[in-house]
């Protein structure tokens, strides 16, 4: 027969074990209740997020067959003077004119369809899109930003006839 004491110490070594275990998942700084299969879930919606993210626009310096993937149609393409290729792309509501040098992207312009201004939000999203940080310098009528380490320059002006966010690296030698 057991006495009382030698039940209380039985429920008191299974409550100890318990703690532990508890403490160990806690120790790994995820709640008792996660399981690892639901973290995997969750870091790869994550990494697919940023992804799409960062398909929804180009940047200075990509490849052309990138770049035509993520602007769409291609309206227009001419070989310029200076050896360097310009590309006009139609995609949702925006025009995108981009310049080539070398299968790269030196120069790109964003504009809507329709003629209309770009609004804060979409310069801040186009700014973004071409990395780095952008500080506003702006100097006349137009409106410029150039990037804080001093590798390119946004101006936002009209292009062509209408207003247009042109956003261009400096002292590109095309013959790279």
């Amino acid at each position: 027969m057991l006495r009382p004491c030698a039940v209380w110490l039985s429920l008191q070594k299974e409550q100890i074990f318990e703690l532990r275990i508890r403490k160990l998942q806690f120790s790994c700084g995820f709640p008792p209740n996660v399981r690892m299969e639901s973290m995997k879930h969750s870091i790869a919606l994550v990494l697919a997020f940023c992804v799409i993210a960062r398909s929804a626009s180009a940047s200075l310096g990509e490849n052309s067959e990138r770049i035509e993937d993520r602007y769409g149609t291609i309206v227009q393409r001419r070989l310029r003077d200076d050896g360097t290729v310009s590309v006009v792309y139609a995609k949702d509501r925006y025009l995108y004119m981009v310049t080539f040098a070398n299968g790269r992207s030196i120069s790109e312009s964003y504009s809507h369809v329709n003629g209309t201004d770009l609004s804060e939000r979409e310069i801040t999203k186009f700014l973004k899109a071409n990395g780095l940080k952008w500080l506003p310098s702006n100097s006349g009528a137009d409106r410029r930003f150039k990037t804080s380490d001093g590798t390119a320059e946004a101006i936002y002006a009209p292009v062509n006839g209408r207003e247009a966010l042109t956003v261009r690296e400096l002292h590109y030698d095309h013959r790279r």
